[in-house]
């Protein structure tokens, strides 16, 4: 253990340097989304839904494979500050079989979701076409996860600008692509929503592969052989980083379907409450992605001061990932606050009858999401501080009980017993993830884990 003064500005600066790349890659990633529906919405309503329908199901599947990929960061981030460079290369081998693994055990899923669908109540004119997409989209899986491991990897070697710059890359192609293909420009058939599909194949397997290149070529980088006997098994390190991750992968999906079972609470109090949730989770998705950028940064901070075994940067690391993130919050709140109704109705036409109406809802929930930005850039810091020390069983548990436990709970209560609307279901949203911020915290700063 080392004991030394250190220099706040210093873990600042160190926060700010991965963080900020790492944040604007997660916007860039959810910008990729973004464009799919906005172009679909212009393509047709049919398709539109089915990519809707399609894009729920993808994203649940994918996000509990993530598990693996945001394992691979704090084993790596330990393994290269203690200079192991076997450690560094076992580790992400083992989470790319792992995430490889994954989608392939999980692609039946996508090749008959037009019976389950179906089975789900879904509309008749809808399901063709989305089973369809999700049968493309299940091989799109293998390679974003692959992104996905590369992508922690680089991060927990410091190497964040590439994966920046190459998911900004992606989103201007999957733009071009999706002109060409949704609606067959260039000489090409017209696919509309299997299109996107298509895109979304070429887009993962060209960031995976410049990724892949990188990664063996960099100066720097050569030196852990990535690659080299890439085919050969390391069942030690597999089992660590499945024990890792498959807790990541369910606190993720807990939270994910906390959302989705939150929207259908919203349906129940009416379609207008309905359009201004969907607009105001789309704002609040797309700044928590830069919470998650310094989440990831607090990751990597803590993991490297785990790997030298020094307590006193461990500690600070982790201090300036949260004022980072703490200021972060409050800059939103006051624009939550400020301008919250100009931000709602940004996303609605001027022709809309139900514009006045969405808005003065949105606004409100604004006024909510101004709170839960602060609770939920806590928890998603404390979670993240907590896989850098590679803690996350327990937080998984925390995870769960404080969003299914108390959080929907809640959000019923308050939202339909009271009759207090969809803010009253943002409100028990806001508890929920309030409670999992000071349960995490406390796990981290007063359990063992700051304990090196």
């Amino acid at each position: 253990m080392k004991a030394a003064t250190r220099p706040f500005l210093t873990d600042l600066r160190a926060v700010l340097a991965l963080g900020l790349p790492l944040a604007g890659s997660h916007v860039a990633q959810f910008l990729l989304a973004v464009t799919d529906t906005v172009m679909l919405g212009w393509y047709g309503v049919v398709d539109l839904a089915a990519s809707v329908i399609g894009a729920a199901v993808f994203f649940a599947l994918f996000t509990f494979g993530l598990g693996f990929a945001n394992a691979v960061m704090p084993l790596v981030a330990t393994a290269s500050a203690s200079d192991d460079d076997a450690e560094v290369r076992r580790a992400t081998r083992m989470g790319l079989w792992l995430s490889a693994g994954f989608a392939l055990a999980v692609y039946p899923i996508f090749w008959f979701s037009g019976t389950i669908l179906a089975a789900l109540g879904q509309p008749e004119d809808v399901v063709p076409l989305a089973q369809d997409y999700l049968r493309l989209m299940g091989i799109a899986l293998l390679p974003a996860l692959i992104v996905a491991v590369l992508k922690n990897y680089l991060a927990a070697l410091g190497r964040t600008q590439v994966a920046l710059w190459l998911t900004v890359a992606a989103v201007f192609l999957n733009i071009a692509l999706n002109w060409v293909l949704i609606f067959g420009n260039l000489g090409v058939p017209e696919m509309g929503v299997r299109g996107a599909a298509h895109a979304s194949i070429w887009v993962q397997v060209a960031t995976a592969l410049a990724l892949a290149a990188y990664c063996a070529r960099a100066g720097g980088l050569r030196r852990y052989t990535l690659f080299q006997r890439f085919w050969r098994p390391d069942w030690q390190a597999m089992a660590q980083v499945w024990r890792l991750g498959w807790p990541i992968g369910v606190a993720l999906i807990a939270e994910s379907a906390l959302f989705s079972a939150v929207a259908i609470l919203v349906g129940r109090v009416g379609t207008l409450e309905l359009a201004a949730h969907g607009i105001a989770i789309e704002i609040s998705a797309a700044l928590f992605m830069i919470h998650l950028g310094f989440s990831n940064a607090g990751t990597v901070l803590v993991g490297r001061a785990r790997g030298r075994g020094d307590t006193a940067a461990l500690r600070a690391g982790a201090q300036a990932t949260i004022v980072v993130s703490v200021c972060l919050a409050l800059a939103t709140m006051a624009l939550y606050i400020l301008f919250g109704g100009h931000l709602v109705g940004l996303f609605l036409s001027p022709s809309e009858p139900a514009r006045d109406q969405i808005i003065a809802l949105g606004a409100v929930l604004m006024m909510v999401a101004a709170l839960f930005q602060l609770a939920d850039g806590a928890q998603v810091v404390a979670m993240g501080l907590l896989r850098g020390v590679q803690d996350t069983k327990v937080p998984m548990w925390i995870a769960a009980f404080s969003y299914w436990g108390i959080g929907f709970p809640a959000g019923y209560v308050f939202g339909l017993v009271l009759g207090w609307g969809a803010p009253g279901i943002w409100v028990g949203l806001v508890v929920g993830l309030g409670t999992a911020a000071i349960l995490l915290m406390w796990r981290f700063w007063a359990g063992r884990a700051v304990a090196v």
